[in-house]
């Protein structure tokens, strides 16, 4: 399991650093996308809090591990973080894993600020060690479902994966589809060639197939097999997990990929926090930055809030969580009690539902607010 240390805690070596675990994907099978924008928001705000004197004069610094959407190996990063006497673990885009990592820290009470991850259930109980800036899927995918019943798609299939996050997916747009007169299809990946897949469509009269499988594995060659079959050139392709807010997926599927709605975690317009931030993430990345991007910076500005008004005792950094108010790259940050949500949360992130644009693939266009 490699150790990256980020260079923004190394530059007072003579004081000692407060330091925060992070848990970033950053090799397959993970979603190495996620992680090229996790990172580098994480970091630019760790040399900002560094540049502005650190947490009353020490510096802050980050323990990098790569997770590579491995659960055991992320529970197995939260107990080698917490020997290294971490203040708080931050990160994870994974939902399984950050659930790994939820129930690890928690255990072992160390404080675990969730950038990206958005099941539901973090944890099987409730739990003061563990907050959440990524809105619940509960919330996001039911804002999506009425994105497809406003475009008029009722008969919906999803081409899925076995896992808790995918099925959790299902369940949310079954439910809240059949109260307006929508239905879902299950079609299994595993079972299914990406051909024999459009012809399930076919026969079920599909008008929209959601992608709740991974990527880009078999994701992408699904999108390559139903927008080469011309019986299906009027359905719609979505993906609400966000597979298409990556340059990796423009790259692997051109044209093709375009036009896939997903979910996106970013306001109308930033504000003046949001636009000086992305102008330093797009320099960085040398690309527009993610939402995922603005979750890491967001996520180490509430953690430099809290070491600063709370200090570095864990059990402190915990208790603070209802009362952070931090202006955010997206707006207030707020921690709050959700019914139905184990971890405080922030109530709520903005949500959009967007796409490629077809006829500029590098451009997203915004189809749907919640």
């Amino acid at each position: 399991m490699n150790t990256t240390p980020s260079p923004s805690g190394a530059e007072r070596p003579d004081e000692p650093s407060v330091r925060l675990g992070a848990l970033v994907p950053l090799t397959r099978p993970g979603w190495v996308g996620a992680g090229r924008h996790l990172l580098p928001g994480l970091d630019l705000a760790v040399r900002e809090v560094n540049d502005a004197g650190g947490i009353d004069g020490r510096p802050l610094e980050l323990v990098v591990r790569d997770t590579a959407a491995d659960p055991e190996r992320a529970a197995a990063a939260v107990d080698e973080l917490a020997g290294l006497g971490v203040a708080a673990v931050v990160g994870e885009y994974h939902s399984v894993v950050a659930r790994a990592a939820a129930a690890r820290a928690d255990a072992l009470g160390v404080p675990f600020l969730c950038s990206s991850a958005v099941l539901d259930a973090l944890t099987e109980e409730p739990t003061e060690w563990v907050a959440r800036l990524a809105p619940a899927q509960s919330r996001g995918w039911r804002i999506y479902a009425d994105f497809l019943l406003d475009a008029g798609r009722r008969r919906i299939a999803v081409a899925t994966q076995p896992s808790v996050y995918w099925a959790s997916g299902t369940r949310i747009l079954r439910n809240h589809l059949a109260s307006r007169g929508g239905t879902v299809v299950e079609l299994d990946t595993n079972a299914l060639t990406p051909e024999a897949l459009c012809d399930a469509l076919v026969d079920h009269g599909a008008t929209a197939l959601l992608l709740l499988a991974g990527h880009p594995e078999p994701a992408v060659p699904i999108v390559r097999a139903v927008r080469g079959d011309q019986r299906l050139a009027e359905i719609l392709i979505g993906a609400p997990a966000g597979q298409p807010e990556f340059a990796e997926w423009a790259a692997a599927l051109g044209e093709d990929g375009a036009g896939i709605p997903f979910l996106r975690y970013l306001p109308e317009r930033l504000g003046p926090l949001g636009e000086r931030v992305g102008k330093e993430l797009r320099e960085r990345l040398g690309e527009t930055p993610s939402f995922v991007a603005f979750e890491g910076w967001d996520t180490v500005a509430v953690l430099a809030a809290v070491l600063r008004s709370h200090g570095t005792d864990r059990a402190a950094i915990a208790e603070s969580w209802p009362h952070v108010a931090i202006e955010g790259t997206r707006g207030p940050i707020r921690f709050s009690r959700t019914p139905g949500i184990s971890v405080r949360q922030w109530t709520w992130a903005p949500i959009q539902v967007v796409d490629r644009d077809p006829a500029e693939p590098d451009r997203f266009r915004v189809l749907h607010a919640g």
